[in-house]
Parts: C-alpha cells; structure tokens; sequence
C-alpha cells in the first residue's frame, strides 16, 4: 500500500499511474494554495463539497501507533463531492456505478512537490465523471 501511495503522487508533468490509479498534475505554489485553488474549482463549478479527509495529517498523527518513523506527505487532503446530475446519469447507465462515490480530487505535498489529481475510471459512463474531474482539476493548477 505504502508503494502505492508514493507511485501515485510521483512525477512532475502530468501522468496516469498505471491502470486505474490515478492521474496527476503539478501544481506552482504552496500546498494551502493548492487547496484553495482546488476548493475554489470544484465550489465553482456549483458542487458542493460534503468532506475534506486530512490523510496527511492522519497519517503523520497515527505513524508511530502503526510501528512507522517516516513521514509520508507534507500535505495531503481528499477533497470529496459529488455531481446530483452527473451521478444520476452514470447510476442511470449501471446502478454499480455507486461503488464510484463520492468522488474525490486529491492534494498532496510530497518531497517538495504539490500534487493535485484524481482516480481514474472505467470505461463507459465513468469516463463522464473522470472528464468532470479533470476539468476541475486542471482549472485548480492553471491548465
């Protein structure tokens, strides 16, 4: 799980990560300016965003519960909403498409890096929710 993590969020031009991971942009700034930016994406788009996982601070606070000295991020939240009309319209196509909410769009700041991304989809409908995101995203980094 750990090499996962650290794959995910590596690299500096925008990138897929393997197979149904993930898909990341770099971000010029601060990580809070990278939050800010994503936050101010996705309210813009008129969704509303139901939670903000601390993952970063969660993983930093529990590391020596778990046995581990390393710090993994400098930052990383999860930002996590969903679309009523997009949703309706994926779930519409195949009802199992509810294994795919909320979706979220992730910050993180690794190594000197700020990251932002998304999971990726499957093909079909969910492409219609990986597009979404990618708009979000890329108006969070400048894009």
């Amino acid at each position: 799980m750990k090499n996962l993590l650290i794959g995910m969020f590596m690299g500096l031009a925008a990138s897929q990560v393997g197979a149904q991971e993930a898909v990341t942009y770099p971000f010029d700034g601060s990580f809070d300016d990278a939050t800010f930016a994503v936050e101010n994406a996705i309210i813009g788009k008129g969704l509303v965003i139901d939670y903000v996982s601390h993952t970063g601070d969660m993983l930093a606070r529990t590391a020596e519960d778990v046995g581990s000295d390393k710090m993994l991020f400098e930052g990383a939240d999860i930002f996590l909403f969903c679309s009523a009309q997009l949703s309706r319209e994926v779930m519409e196509a195949d009802p199992m498409n509810i294994a795919h909410c909320p979706y979220g769009i992730f910050v993180a700041a690794l190594e000197g890096e700020v990251l932002v991304g998304h999971r990726t989809y499957p093909d079909g409908e969910m492409q219609k929710v990986q597009m979404l995101l990618d708009e979000i995203v890329q108006e969070a980094v400048g894009g």
